[in-house]
């Protein structure tokens, strides 16, 4: 795929806020909706048909209707964005013609406002030739590796390429000057060098193959490999000055395969300079030798793929998830009444908690039942005293006793209906929540499926219309020179 900016240059500001909502749409979906594209960029729903129509027709987003109707970005529109915020930063200007190919990415010519030259490596992970960078480099967890985006294992190659160059570069190695990085773009400095692969001379070769081998030994030094040494990545000008480049597959020195990669990079040098140069030689460094053993520990800065830094992470991830796991399940037989023990466990603490606010409660309950037992101390001495009018009194009392009960019930009565008509009026407020409960998206997409429904069908009724006046213009043409012969 080329890039062509030209399309760029003429591009509104209306479209570039549809792409970005595509590009926000598509973190949690595969095809992003035509409603929840116009919701993000905040544009009508037919500006954003509109403008969906002009991007596709520039295939800058990708339209499937298949299953579902949604559109997704395309690389072109991927680089157009990443483009777009470079040249507000200022770091580039121009971008030119291509002047490299690789297995996962393209090289392009650029400039900034000065008039440097520059080199933007684009990121394009998921070509039908490299597809099993899946299983091969740990960009992603192993949950998400059947459902990762190539546009965003693009983006976290570049974001590790660009770490890995500015790292090595801060420690005197000898890479392109790293300037900024976008979603899947790097911006480096344009070397004055060719490609160790065009080379089939060397005035010096065994200064070139001692450089080459004590670059691979530094690299082990600070903590990594290189991973794919070879001369494809490698770039030397016209006073056999070396420069190194490509860095996305670099791992630690702590990594389960280290020493198998090591020596692959290595014997890549012996085989290349013993071939083309015809020259052997018997320096050739070992894994965790002296020469190559660890002093600066720059993997566990950079978190690179098998280093402590990262197995402590994962560790730690893991750990929380079992956590996680654990506090679930015992959840959820709590939920559903567990065991015996646990249901000992609950009735215990129920009582404990029963017991710690039992204090207050049992002063009330002490107080309550001396002011009984004192009531009842005075009607005892009351009555002894008044003996000889028992039977009034007995007769008064009755019927005391009998109005309160009345009282009483009537009370009653009264509470039993306020609390009728309190559950009544809950009822009601329950039912009305839950009609106007109706969520504001949920709304807005009904309205909008059913706007485009009739849309569908105005087009399909006036598409009927056409068919049908073209066929009986058709007709009375033929009838016309029927006649006329």
């Amino acid at each position: 795929m080329k890039l062509d900016v030209s399309v760029l240059r003429y591009m509104s500001k209306e479209e570039f806020r549809v792409l970005t909502a595509v590009e926000m749409g598509m973190r949690n979906h595969g095809l992003v909706p035509t409603p929840l594209i116009a919701n993000i960029a905040g544009v009508h729903m037919g500006a954003a048909y509109k403008l969906l129509g002009e991007l596709h027709r520039n295939k800058l987003v990708f339209h499937d209707s298949k299953n579902y109707d949604g559109y997704r970005l395309t690389y072109m529109g991927y680089d157009f964005l990443a483009i777009k915020t470079l040249s507000k930063r200022g770091k580039i200007n121009a971008v030119g013609s291509r002047i490299g190919v690789g297995k996962e990415s393209d090289i392009y010519q650029a400039s900034n406002e000065d008039g440097d030259d520059l080199v933007l490596k684009i990121h394009r992970l998921g070509r039908t030739s490299f597809r099993n960078i899946k299983n091969t480099r740990d960009y992603l967890n192993s949950n998400r590796k059947s459902k990762a985006n190539w546009l965003y294992m693009s983006r976290i190659a570049a974001m590790r390429e660009f770490a890995y160059m500015e790292a090595l570069h801060e420690h005197a190695f000898p890479t392109p000057t790293p300037i900024d990085q976008n979603r899947h773009i790097v911006v480096m400095s344009r070397v004055d060098a060719r490609p160790f692969t065009h080379v089939h001379e060397l005035k010096r070769p065994k200064l070139v193959y001692k450089v080459l081998m004590k670059m691979i030994s530094r690299l082990a030094e600070h903590g990594l490999i290189h991973c794919d040494f070879n001369e494809f990545n490698l770039m030397i000008d016209d006073d056999e000055n070396v420069t190194l480049i490509d860095f996305p597959q670099m791992v630690s020195t702590s990594h389960m395969n280290a020493k198998e990669y090591f020596d692959r990079d290595v014997q890549c040098i012996v085989d290349l300079f013993e071939k083309r140069f015809q020259y052997v030689s018997d320096f050739v460094p070992e894994f965790e030798s002296e020469d190559t053993s660890r002093k600066i520990a720059l993997d566990d800065e950079l978190v690179a793929s098998g280093s402590h830094a990262q197995q402590e992470r994962n560790d730690n991830s893991h750990d929380i998830v079992e956590c996680m796991l654990a506090a679930h399940n015992n959840a959820a037989q709590r939920g559903r009444g567990g065991d015996g023990d646990d249901e000992e466990y609950d009735e215990d603490q129920e009582e404990e908690e029963e017991e710690e606010e039992s204090p207050i409660q049992s002063d009330d309950d002490d107080e309550k039942k001396l002011v009984s037992i004192a009531s009842t101390t005075d009607q005892q001495t009351e009555t002894e005293s008044e003996t000889h009018n028992k039977d009034d009194d007995g007769d008064q009392q009755e019927e005391q006793h009998g109005e309160e009960a009345e009282e009483d019930g009537e009370e009653e009565d009264q509470d039993d209906a306020e609390n009728e008509q309190e559950q009544t009026t809950q009822k009601k407020t329950k039912r009305k929540k839950k009609k106007s409960k109706l969520p504001d998206e949920e709304a807005i997409r009904a309205h909008l499926t059913r706007k485009f429904k009739q849309k569908k069908r105005k087009n399909q009724g006036r598409k009927l219309k056409r068919n049908q006046q073209k066929n009986r213009t058709k007709r009375q043409l033929k009838n016309e020179i029927k006649a006329s012969r």
